[in-house]
């Protein structure tokens, strides 16, 4: 039984991927800069503070983990940039050094596709060893391209770390709470008007297996994570059942951005994704650990709308 310590424990991914670990009969050590969720279970002990604080250090100190998944990477742009540039680049610097220092074995970083970007001319499908270009692009993700660099570089600067980085398409499902999920609850869903590019959704189960497999092989390096096969949105969004509004183009951004101001958008970056394909290939992840999807796209979406309700 291996001791295992998952940062971003009041995050839903992070949660899914603890109840797997347990059922597998490791022993989970939760830590987050946020306080402890009320439903968090109780045999999973749960520390609160920021990754690059002193405190952090004296958990991995105290509690030795031979293992460490950092699922703490903050999506939320509610958060100011400085706290977020201190949480997602200079925390998860702190991580990685600290994972070194105290002889943690085994390292998996939780990255996004998003960093990718989505632009009229990308091609399919987007491969590991492509430029991240959203940075330059979109601003508000300049942190996440900054975090999956350097968790790169770390890869191959310390190999006695095995470190694995993680790209997932949008992950979604009853039990996650992302930007993706809620919005794709929503009773009224728009979509920029004359443009339906494709679209990719892994199911939270499949994603845990592919956390799970690939942090308990013997890889090392960047993998990105797809579900079963994309679809464009539009026909993504009416699987929902939900009203579909179409919104010109030029009015787009406007509307995105006073959505996100009243709670009920998404990020405005995503607006790209909504004009511009960004697919990617997990086939590296497939041939490394035999990873194979087992929810096809229609059933993600049902049941990340349909059974959230009865989970939260």
């Amino acid at each position: 039984m291996s001791k295992i310590l998952v940062t971003g424990m009041a995050g839903s991914l992070a949660q899914l991927t603890a109840d797997r670990l347990l059922e597998q009969g490791h022993q989970v050590i939760g830590v987050d800069y946020r306080e402890r969720p009320a439903h968090l279970r109780p045999d999973i002990p749960f520390y609160k503070g920021n990754y690059n604080k002193t405190r952090f250090e004296d958990v991995i100190r105290r509690e030795k983990p031979d293992g460490l998944m950092h699922l703490g990477r903050v999506g939320n742009l509610k958060i100011r940039v400085g706290k977020r540039f201190d949480l997602n680049v200079v925390g998860t610097g702190k991580v990685m050094e600290l994972s070194l220092k105290y002889g943690v074995k085994r390292l998996l970083v939780l990255s996004t596709f998003h960093i990718y970007g989505a632009h009229a001319h990308n091609h399919i499908p987007i491969f590991e060893d492509e430029p991240l270009r959203a940075g330059s692009t979109f601003p508000e993700i300049a942190d996440a391209v900054q975090l999956d660099n350097m968790a790169q570089q770390w890869v191959y600067r310390h190999r006695q770390l095995r470190t694995v980085v993680v790209r997932p398409c949008n992950v979604i499902g009853p039990g996650i709470r992302n930007a993706i999920s809620r919005f794709l609850r929503r009773k009224r869903l728009p979509y920029v008007a004359g443009f339906s590019p494709m679209w990719q959704f892994v199911h939270q189960s499949d994603m845990v297996t592919a956390l799970t497999d690939l942090f308990h092989s013997d890889e090392v390096g960047t993998f990105n994570v797809a579900g079963a096969g994309a679809i464009p949105i539009v026909d993504a969004l009416s699987i929902t059942g939900a009203q579909t509004i179409p919104v010109p183009n030029p009015l787009a951004s406007a509307y995105m951005t006073l959505q996100q101001r009243f709670g009920r958008g998404f990020p405005p970056y995503l607006l790209e994704f909504l004009k511009y394909p960004c697919v990617i290939s997990d086939e590296k992840l497939r041939t490394a650990i035999g990873y194979q999807p087992k929810v096809g796209i229609e059933e993600s979406i049902l049941t990340c709308v349909r059974d959230a309700a009865r989970i939260h």
